[in-house]
């Protein structure tokens, strides 16, 4: 199969889909590889590094998807390459379809065969795909709302681990998944007082069970969280159902009635946000300020240290590429129920039934299209 890694266009992103080391994997089972050129200059992966992988570099992203079988990046595709892409062509790619009409309409209307890596499921459970970046997203989430409280970025001007006779600040966590357990270890570890909600039960008897009295826990539910939101002075929000856009857990009037100076971290932007006040940011111009209260809701967290997030989403993402690209997609979807499950949007038809819904199109189930 021809493989096809376009330079990421995003905003301040310098991600990119393929490492020369993944690259490789698929040199030697014998498919072919285009690499725009300089896509991986930005976090030190050379074109000389590519090519001496076994890529062929291409100057031209459009190129790169008028030859390819197989479109492998990092962020959703933007118009101009929803625009370049054909029917039957393979995408495989973060998508986040659910607070993106946009984006939906566009691939539903090129005809290309869209699989998204936060909805491919593990043999275990969870996300495995979007794992490694929700986990980069939750160490991040403490150090950007650590930054945002001091007063030169708008915050109160607050040292989260406080010194020797003067209180720590405080942090809420909403969701003890993937980004919240990342965000709480960061959390402990500069000597914050912390309070953690779930609705799972078990998962914070495990996270009580692990940090004893250095955390709260507590059961996620409107008082709670309405409680928690008003006492804290940085929320992390770190909601997700799959698929779907994210749950608005905390309102514009308890925003409204947050300390002057706090800051929220909505860590589910990618899917909508959790906080009702929340709108898509980037790192150019990462935050906004409601009532008083500062917002950072960058879209591509990870982004900002692209080189950790580059050679972690590839540990998770080699594989499945690997995959599509020995076996075709009809083939390697069939062969693994895992990777069907990533298959959101497939020759002008809706196949995510949360996505779906959510948007006002007719749910076609995958296994319909696999002949």
């Amino acid at each position: 199969m021809l493989v096809g890694v376009p330079k990421e266009i995003k905003n301040q992103e310098s991600r990119v889909g393929l490492t020369p080391a993944s690259v490789k994997e698929l040199i030697l089972r014998g498919h072919q590889v285009l690499v725009q050129q300089n896509a991986g200059a930005a976090i030190g992966l050379t074109d000389a590094m590519y090519e001496a992988s076994g890529a062929s570099i291409v100057e031209d992203a459009a190129d790169i998807f008028r030859r390819a079988e197989m479109i492998v990046k990092v962020k959703e595709p933007q118009p101009q390459e929803c625009a370049m892409l054909r029917e039957g062509q393979i995408l495989y790619t973060y998508l986040h379809l659910a607070p993106d009409p946009e984006q939906t309409r566009a691939l539903v209307k090129s005809g290309a065969v869209c699989i998204a890596y936060e909805t491919i499921t593990g043999a275990n459970g969870g996300l495995p795909l979007l794992a490694p970046m929700s986990e980069v997203a939750g160490r991040m989430s403490i150090q950007a709302g650590a930054a945002h409280l001091e007063k030169s970025k708008g915050g109160m001007g607050l040292l989260l681990g406080g010194v020797p006779g003067v209180a720590p600040g405080h942090i809420a966590i909403i969701g003890a998944g993937v980004v919240g357990t990342n965000a709480l270890q960061m959390a402990v570890g500069i000597g914050a007082r912390v309070t953690i909600l779930d609705k799972n039960v078990d998962r914070l008897r495990q996270l009580d069970l692990v940090y004893g009295n250095r955390v709260a826990t507590m059961y996620s539910n409107a008082h709670s969280i309405e409680e928690a939101v008003l006492d804290a002075d940085l929320v992390i929000g770190g909601v997700l159902v799959p698929g779907a856009a994210a749950p608005k857990l905390v309102t514009r009037a308890m925003i409204s009635r947050m300390k002057p100076g706090a800051v929220v971290v909505d860590v589910a932007i990618d899917q909508g946000g959790c906080f009702e006040t929340s709108r898509a940011t980037t790192h150019e111009q990462p935050t906004f300020v409601v009532d008083g209260v500062v917002h950072y809701c960058v879209a591509n967290m990870p982004g900002a240290v692209a080189r950790t997030s580059t050679f972690a989403l590839n540990n998770a993402t080699i594989g499945h590429a690997v995959a599509l690209a020995d076996k075709g997609w009809q083939k390697a979807l069939k062969a693994n129920p895992h990777l069907k499950n990533g298959l959101n949007v497939s020759l002008g038809k809706v196949t995510y039934e949360a996505v779906a819904h959510g948007l006002g199109y007719n749910y076609v189930d995958a296994d319909s299209l696999l002949g």
